[in-house]
């Protein structure tokens, strides 16, 4: 059976738990919303491999002339695989800074709560930038995964001669330009194929319902995004069950992934780049990628260990011997699962700043 984290917090038994993966939800919407399945058993050894199919190209379709025969075409999947990995981290306190101090400022709830942000941040930032043949202890993120695809937007490649787009507050200065910059990021948008089956336990509190998706960025896009939205009337804000404020553009939730673990730059990096390819334009600085995802089984997921908690928390034990105490939180193992590149996208190369 699939879970999300608000299924995972239900089911714990032990409140340190609880207020761990409350926690994680309260402060990432995208890892509320991602569905993990929970199926994976060692196959051997001490792998943890989940092997799936992904839709690379879709089947078309077509009109046919009376007594002539259809042009045979087949969809394309291709057979991926991708091994689980546990992420958190340890941290030590010594027993008598343990208690000084209010408890909710202490020295153990202190650590806490910074391994927590980094743990979550580090999910996140594997999520967009993982790769393998970087790290092998992660897993392929959405940069990797869509490079190449029919889902990457490039601006050069769709008619636009400098090869950027230009959202700089400095150059949409009316409506009709922020109208007409909303039309590229349409262009990406409809590309996507959203989930048509969501995930987790769908007869119960905290599954994610099909069609589910969001547009992610760093905070400069997002701001962007949210000011075009605004001059075309497209923005909108609720609050979801946890209090949390949710923006939308149209049907899709505005979603600022944050900064990476050490908060010094976004997890969706600002760059600089020859935009054209032809060095003509020169360097263009300030660029960002805008990504759109779907949320679901069918579409962009977890992959989790069967009958294992998914969020295990180690307390401190100061009741037994010994001056130095460890305590931990571990995630997984777990990993991302592209099922259908047509379920994301990215819009590449728009100047924010």
């Amino acid at each position: 059976m699939a879970i999300t984290l608000a299924q995972a917090q239900v089911n714990t038994q032990d409140d340190i738990d609880f207020a761990v993966i409350d926690n994680l939800r309260r402060y990432s919407w995208l890892l509320d919303r991602i569905v993990f399945d929970d199926v994976v058993n060692p196959t051997g050894g001490a792998t943890l491999t989940y092997g799936y199919t992904r839709l690379t190209t879709p089947r078309t379709a077509a009109f046919r002339a009376i007594n002539t025969e259809y042009t045979a075409s087949q969809a394309v999947r291709t057979r991926y695989d991708v091994d689980l990995v546990p992420h958190g981290g340890a941290f030590t306190v010594d027993r008598v800074l343990a208690n000084l101090g209010q408890a909710q400022t202490n020295e153990v709830t202190f650590q806490m709560q910074q391994l927590l942000t980094a743990t979550q941040q580090k999910w996140q930032e594997e999520l967009v930038n993982g790769d393998t043949a970087v790290d092998a202890n992660g897993f392929d993120g959405l940069d990797k995964s869509l490079t190449g695809t029919a889902t990457e937007y490039d601006p050069l490649d769709n008619g636009t001669a400098a090869g950027y787009l230009n959202w700089t507050a400095a150059t949409i200065i009316t409506q009709a330009l922020a109208m007409a910059a909303l039309d590229q990021l349409d262009a990406m948008l409809s590309l996507i194929v959203p989930s048509k089956t969501g995930g987790g336990d769908l007869g119960a509190p905290g599954a994610v319902p099909a069609g589910e998706k969001a547009i992610l960025g760093n905070t400069k896009s997002i701001a962007r995004i949210r000011a075009l939205a605004r001059w075309a009337g497209a923005y909108t804000a609720d609050k979801d069950e946890l209090g949390r404020r949710i923006e939308r553009y149209g049907d899709w939730a505005l979603v600022d992934i944050g900064d990476g673990m050490m908060g010094a730059t976004p997890i969706i990096p600002i760059y600089s780049a020859d935009a054209d390819g032809a060095g003509a334009g020169g360097v263009i600085t300030g660029m960002t990628d805008i990504y759109a995802v779907s949320f679901g089984l069918d579409a962009l997921h977890g992959a989790s260990v069967a009958g294992k908690p998914l969020v295990e928390t180690y307390m401190p034990d100061f009741t037994t011997p010994g001056a130095v105490k460890s305590g931990e939180i571990e995630f997984g193992p777990s990993a991302m699962v592209l099922k259908s590149t047509k379920s994301c996208g990215v819009l590449r190369k728009i100047k924010v700043q």
